[in-house]
């Protein structure tokens, strides 16, 4: 008789086990905490050029630069750049008088309040503000937003004090819930809103600020103060009796002039001043040809008297304590948000074609400083405008003192121009609006988001079926909504994916995307490709489950190969783990090892590894399981199987052939 084969204990030791991956020195919690809200709040490291310059003096400039970025360009300011600055005001101006106008009577407020905010705050952003091109105004879905959710409350044609005083109020909430954005770094909170969502939500808007304007191309008597589609309409088509061809052809040809002026400039983008200029134009002409033919006797409405006068204060017209202070205050951070978003955009999209950087919670303290200001200046919210902004750029502004320019003609104009108002139709602003409105939808952006994402398309589709049938808050929160859901379902539901080997590499990629990626026999492995927190631990803990009972069943039904021995997790694009991250994978382990499975780590962060010391976990996986990359892992894990596969194959020492 011949006694069986011994496989030597040693044999194990043939294995070459890879570098070990450290676990980082453990960190003061205070530190930790430190680094973290350094991170969230200051990740452009604003304070970097105060930081570099030497105490005293110097130090205390790069602060005043800091703060008024205006003193930035001031020293070296040239006679080229008034003179470039001085033409780009004079022809956002142009655009600004006009539109100032038109969309205060959007608002529901005094014309002349239009051209306040085209004064004041224009000039506090051209000491604040860091964009060269960015061009205060009023956005008109700001102007939307406040006919849209104080209208209900309180009658603009019947109580025009008490409405005007819940605009100043709105106006100053927005700007100290703006300023307070900026101080405290969260600007990262607008970003929430996503970009389609904002698309879906301009072209919304811009829906229905169109429709309400028939009111003055039908020169209709009465109008809804109602602003979705179908209450629109239903005003619209019950005062039949009342419509007028007279300024429905004026406004018509208007209308049609401010798009020949676009075409033209499309085709030659240098003569961007015809369209910049257009809408003035627009005012003069009609207003003269309705003084010449007495339109109100053709049914031509027309503006009435506009107030002369610089801005008077406000302040005392601010209502903070009373039943509708609540409403303001909604209605405030709203616009607030609002406005933020246009106005950040348009800085961010101009400095990045100019190459220069643009700090996103500067421009909210700018503008938070803006409309704090205005409000207490008979001024309403006021933010950074991408058509006014066009034309600042294409006018070849230099500096933020093209604001100054444009508050310059402004405060002319309100000194000494605004009795000719008199005479301009209403429907001359709103053939304005119209065509402003109709530049904000944006069909290309809406065909890339179906092209790229169906998800953001539909986000941006509910979102404009939300303000055009429902209203601007119905159309925010679905959108916001929407929005949130997907963000809380990719942290609950993480993606897993199956990880193969590239031919003659040490490469491993997803299976699924890579046809030529190969399995290493006895071995799966895994990519989780999220954070592992509560939220999804135990998700992640079935779905690897029914991984590893899928590729059971895959081997089984192959024949011939290996019968799986161990999983690899691949923790590269986990960034962080909680506590019941940690139990998922001591559960996991557990688990593993009632299946006579082993699992192995690979590529985990410092974070993981601290947190996996620290709750035991490390020791109880094994360090020999803990590796560098996901092909040391599985070279590792291969030959340990071939190892265990030979012991089990070898007969036991008692046993004789």
């Amino acid at each position: 008789m011949m006694q069986g084969r011994q496989v030597q204990p040693a044999a194990a030791a043939d294995v070459r086990r890879p570098a070990r991956v450290p676990v980082p020195p453990p960190r003061p919690f205070l530190c930790t905490v430190g680094a973290s809200v350094k991170e969230t709040l200051f990740p452009d490291d604003p304070f970097r050029a105060v930081a570099r310059e030497p105490a005293g003096g110097r130090r205390a400039m790069a602060v005043l630069r800091y703060l008024f970025p205006s003193l930035g360009w001031l020293p070296s300011y040239s006679f080229a750049d008034l003179r470039s600055d001085v033409v780009s005001g004079l022809a956002v101006a142009s655009l600004a008088v006009p539109q100032g106008v038109s969309y205060a009577r959007l608002a529901g407020l005094d014309p002349v309040v239009g051209l306040y905010s085209s004064f004041v705050p224009a000039l506090v952003y051209a000491a604040l503000g860091s964009s060269r091109e960015l061009a205060a105004g009023t956005p008109a879905v700001v102007a939307l937003l406040f006919t849209s959710m104080m209208s209900a409350a309180v009658s603009p044609t019947l109580e025009p004090q008490l409405y005007g005083s819940l605009v100043f109020t709105a106006t100053f909430f927005a700007g100290a819930f703006q300023a307070a954005l900026g101080v405290l770094r969260l600007g990262f909170l607008v970003d929430f809103l996503s970009q389609a969502a904002i698309v879906g939500f301009m072209a919304g808007a811009a829906t229905v600020v169109c429709m309400q304007q028939l009111k003055g191309f039908l020169g209709l008597p009465q109008f809804t103060r109602s602003t979705d589609l179908p209450a629109v309409m239903a005003s619209v088509f019950s005062q039949t009796a009342d419509w007028h061809w007279q300024p429905f052809l004026l406004g018509a040809g208007l209308f049609l002039l401010l798009q020949i002026t676009k075409y033209i400039r499309k085709k030659r983008p240098k003569f961007f001043w015809i369209s910049a200029g257009a809408p003035l134009v627009v005012v003069i002409f009609s207003t003269v040809l309705v003084y010449l033919i007495n339109g109100e006797k053709h049914s031509i409405q027309t503006i009435g008297t506009v107030k002369k006068g610089i801005n008077p204060p406000s302040v005392q017209r601010l209502i903070l304590s009373s039943p509708h202070t609540w409403l303001a205050a909604k209605t405030g951070i709203l616009t607030g948000i609002i406005s933020l978003a246009e106005g950040s955009a348009a800085a961010r999209s101009f400095a990045m074609a100019k190459n220069y950087h643009v700090d996103g919670n500067k421009e909210m303290i700018a503008f938070g400083a803006m409309n704090m200001v205005g409000s207490c200046t008979s001024c309403y919210v006021t933010a950074g405008t991408f058509a006014r902004s066009v034309v600042n750029r294409d006018a070849g502004c230099r500096t933020a003192a093209s604001n100054a320019v444009m508050a310059v003609v402004a405060l002319i104009t309100l000194l000494f121009l605004t009795p000719l108002f008199q005479h301009t139709p209403q429907v001359a602003l709103s053939a304005i609006i119209a065509f402003a409105m109709l530049g904000i939808v944006n069909l290309r952006a809406v065909a890339r988001l179906w092209r790229v994402d169906k998800v953001d398309f539909f986000v941006c589709l509910g979102t404009y079926l939300g303000v055009v049938f429902g209203s601007i808050a119905v159309g925010l929160l679905v959108g916001a909504g929407v929005l949130i859901l997907r963000v809380l379902l990719s942290v609950a539901r993480p993606r897993t994916t199956v990880l193969g080997r590239i031919p003659d590499s040490t490469v491993y990629r997803r299976m699924d995307q890579y046809t030529m990626a190969q399995r290493t026999p006895g071995v799966l492995v895994l990519r989780i490709d999220a954070p592992v927190y509560f939220a999804n631990a135990s998700y992640l803990r079935e779905r690897i489950t029914r991984w590893i009972d899928g590729e059971e069943d895959r081997i089984k039904a192959a024949g011939g190969e290996e019968s799986l021995r161990c999983v690899v997790l691949d923790m590269g694009a986990v960034g962080c783990i909680d506590s019941s991250g940690t139990k998922m994978v001591e559960d996991l382990k557990n688990s593993l090892d009632k299946r006579g499975l082993q699992i192995a780590l690979a590529n985990p962060g410092s974070e993981i590894m601290r947190k996996l010391d620290i709750s035991k976990v490390l020791q109880f996986i094994g360090d020999q399981w803990i590796f560098l990359t996901v092909a040391e892992a599985c070279d590792y894990a291969h030959s340990n199987c071939k190892i265990q596969t030979e012991l089990q194959s070898v007969a036991s020492p008692d046993e004789m052939v």
